[in-house]
């Protein structure tokens, strides 16, 4: 029987992959690309090794790579996170996508190539790789120091942002010549499905989940999350956006959930694999010939990104306001492009918009700065060294404290607050309603219409459609008028001068006019009433929205059961000890900061007290918890002992974090190197009249003590063995069975 082409090509792509990865993690490379050098190896370019076949399923099984990727991204994303990172990282994001994607249309320029890769090229160079930085700080032992904290949360902004700039690429793609109006539709169209997703998402999965719980076994969660996952791709698809988008949205909202990390680990092996297959088809579509055709623009391109990130990447961290060192080492970390410069590129190749060379100069970009990214790393501490040196003290130790200068951004006034907070509200709510009226209009109306034919009847239908969409947003126009009006800022604005009150009113008289328009439209759509009578309409109806108790109850239960499934794994995490101590990050010393390290398994400290093991001392840090399982242990004494898995929460600045994280690392127990050797084996005896053991009591005999075997039991001819008592003596004939080794069972049978 014939195997398909498509099984042929999975296993040379997967049995190459695995032999490179092994040769690259022996090496302590990044294994992507160890996928990259396996992918060119099985490519039809490479004619000295076996090639794949067919290229169409293979790119096929690498659309559903790019899929999985990002819905992993999202698991391990959450917009309270990037809330909660404040101004600083947003800042340093935005400069650093825009300078780099500035160079990267120059570049592209200066080499007369045409406009499409120009824009594409801009998009590629502004993403560094969060896998390959993550892996480098790993791998330098820098994971745990300050700046490393601030670089993953602009790498997680760089993706979010990444996935904007694919939907952005993708309309500017579609247009034949895209202005600034159709440039700012698109980004409405992604705001408005964005918040739609998310609210309605979170609203509805969670209540699923807690419902079907009990139902719900390993296999049963990894079925559903994939299905979920699939089915926001699809959807995404028929609104006008990637697949690869919808997945990641799916995987954000599922991150809000309690089984967030449960999921993540379980789809953690599908991720891997699809993940390989299409790193993998990058590298298959690496071409020697273009490669030495294209030298010099690969060999331009990599200063450019080097250069360009030292520079603007540092600049852009300071910004933000990190000193000018931690800045410098920021920026020198960045200094690399990776997955999401090949997914752009994948994408412009997919809409067929961009040349075909410019994909294998970016492989070829992307493997040089990988290679680099160590060295760079290591590289922006001798070089803000350098630059003290010739930098004038004043201007050194100015830029040094100048985070310590930046205004706090939560000192906001009460009008900037409370307008913030009634715009989000009324925005969210705005977008709910017109998702309502849209899709009552597009299903409900067609369906009251068919059920009520004719002309005479016509009029039913649309009355009945109309009522049922008011009453479907109603609780949403309420929250939308009223919400916030009972405000903290609110009533201190009231209070505190009559110059505030009609202001104030004012913003009620806003919102309720928008809520009067949604009723306007409704009535426009489905009547032939006057402009007049459809206003009194709808401030009538508005006014019977905003004084119903019946509606303002509905109103309040659906924002509370939101607002539990927004928080239910913060929630989770304080019932369960996980939520981090109330200090942490409140250190006035800026290079004093909390780092999380994990106990291996083979620890050499296990078992032993912090009192022994004396970490002040050696290593100048304190802990100042412990998480085992799900309990916290806050401030621990001497007397605690250390378990394998526990967490410790340690103080300290980056060098004793780092001198700290070595020892927990370097200090475990070796590999035993007969492990195959002691392997536990079960044996029968039967004692005959020359054993040494007869008249002996077990105690006696020393099979315990010098053979260092056990007794489990003694066999009478019963369905089960017997007990052998401690205080019974061998006889000749006894049929015992013992476990030990395979050398301590030889020498007890010999």
């Amino acid at each position: 029987m014939e195997i398909p082409t498509m099984i042929q090509d999975l296993a040379l792509m997967l049995v190459v992959a695995g032999v490179v990865t092994l040769i690259f993690k022996r090496l302590k490379q990044p294994l992507v690309l160890g996928y990259i050098v396996a992918g060119f190896l099985v490519s039809p370019h490479m004619p000295l090794t076996a090639s794949v076949a067919d290229t169409e399923n293979i790119h096929l099984w690498a659309d559903i790579g790019v899929m999985f990727l990002l819905f992993s991204l999202g698991l391990d994303f959450s917009f309270k996170k990037i809330l909660k990172m404040g101004a600083s990282p947003i800042i340093s994001t935005i400069t650093i996508i825009f300078c780099m994607s500035m160079l990267g249309v120059l570049a592209g320029q200066l080499f007369n190539w045409p406009r499409m890769d120009c824009i594409f090229l801009g998009g590629m160079l502004a993403m560094s790789s969060t896998t390959i930085i993550y892996k480098a700080f790993d791998d330098l032992g820098l994971r745990q120091q300050q700046f490393a904290g601030m670089v993953m949360s602009v790498l997680i902004l760089e993706d979010i942002l990444a996935i904007v700039m694919m939907v952005m690429l993708s309309a500017i793609a579609s247009g034949n010549n895209p202005d600034g109006g159709q440039m700012l539709g698109s980004v409405m169209k992604i705001g408005f499905f964005l918040v739609l997703w998310l609210v309605v998402g979170i609203f509805a999965i969670p209540l699923f989940l807690r419902r079907v719980r009990k139902l719900i076994n390993d296999e049963v969660m990894l079925v559903v999350a994939i299905g979920m996952c699939c089915a926001m791709a699809v959807f995404s698809t028929k609104v006008g956006f990637s697949s690869a988008f919808g997945a990641f949205i799916m995987g954000s909202i599922l991150a809000e959930t309690v089984e967030a990390e449960h999921i993540e680990k379980l789809v953690e092996p599908v991720k891997n694999l699809f993940g390989a297959i299409f790193f993998v088809s990058v590298g298959m579509l690496v071409d020697l010939d273009i490669l030495v055709e294209y030298a010099f623009p690969i060999i331009a391109l990599v200063l450019t990104i080097l250069i360009g990130q030292s520079i603007f990447g540092s600049l852009s961290f300071m910004l933000g306001g990190e000193s000018l060192k931690s800045a410098m080492r920021c920026g020198f970390s960045m200094a690399q492009i990776g997955e999401f410069s090949f997914i752009i590129a994948s994408l412009g190749l997919s809409l067929g918009v961009i040349s075909d060379y410019l994909y294998p100069v970016v492989v070829a970009v992307s493997v040089i700065t990988t290679f680099l990214t160590p060295y760079m790393i290591r590289l922006s501490t001798p070089a803000y060294a350098h630059l003290e040196k010739r930098l004038p003290s004043k201007i050194i130790k100015m830029l040094n404290h100048l985070s310590m200068s930046q205004p706090n951004t939560n000192e906001q006034s009460k009008w900037k607050k409370m307008l913030a907070q009634m715009a989000i509200n009324t925005i969210v709510y705005s977008i709910l309603t017109s998702a309502a009226i849209a899709i009552m209009f597009t299903f409900a109306l067609p369906f009251f219409r068919q059920l009520l034919p004719g002309q005479e009847l016509h009029w039913y239908a649309n009355g009945i459609t109309g009522v049922l969409t008011i009453l479907i947003i109603a609780p949403f126009l309420r929250a939308m008028v009223m919400k916030k009006n009972r405000s903290p800022e609110y009533r201190a604005l009231w209070a505190e001068s009559n110059r505030n009150r009609l202001p104030l009113l004012f913003t009620i008289l806003v919102r309720a006019v928008i809520a009067v328009a949604f009723i306007f439209y409704i009535c426009h759509y489905l009547s032939r009433f006057s402009n007049a009578v459809m206003i009194t309409i709808g401030i009538v109806v508005v006014l019977m929205v905003v004084l119903s108790r019946r509606i303002k109850n509905r109103s309040i239960r659906m924002e509370r059961l939101f607002i539990m499934n927004l928080r239910s794994r913060e929630i989770e995490a304080q019932v369960h000890g996980k939520k981090r101590p109330l200090y942490e990050g409140r250190l006035l010393d800026r290079d004093v900061h909390i780092a999380d390290f994990t106990v291996p398994m083979d620890s050499q400290w296990m078992g032993s007290t912090l009192r022994q093991l004396d970490l002040g001392r050696k290593y100048g840090v304190h802990v100042s918890s412990i998480l085992r399982a799900n309990h916290r242990l806050n401030i621990p004494d001497g007397n605690y002992i250390i378990f394998p898995g526990d967490k410790l929460q340690v103080i300290g600045s980056d060098d004793q974090l780092a001198k700290f994280g070595q020892a927990i690392s370097e200090q475990v127990l070796g590999e035993d190197p007969n492990l195959e050797k002691r392997e536990m084996k079960l044996r029968q005896l039967i004692i005959g009249a020359d054993s040494p053991f007869i008249g002996k009591t077990l105690e006696e005999s020393g099979i315990r003590d010098i053979y260092s075997c056990m007794v489990v039991g003694l066999e009478e001819g019963k369905e089960n063995l017997s007990p052998f008592s401690p205080k019974r003596r061998f006889m000749e004939g006894d049929i015992i069975w013992i476990v030990g080794e395979e050398n301590s069972l030889k020498a007890i049978l010999q």
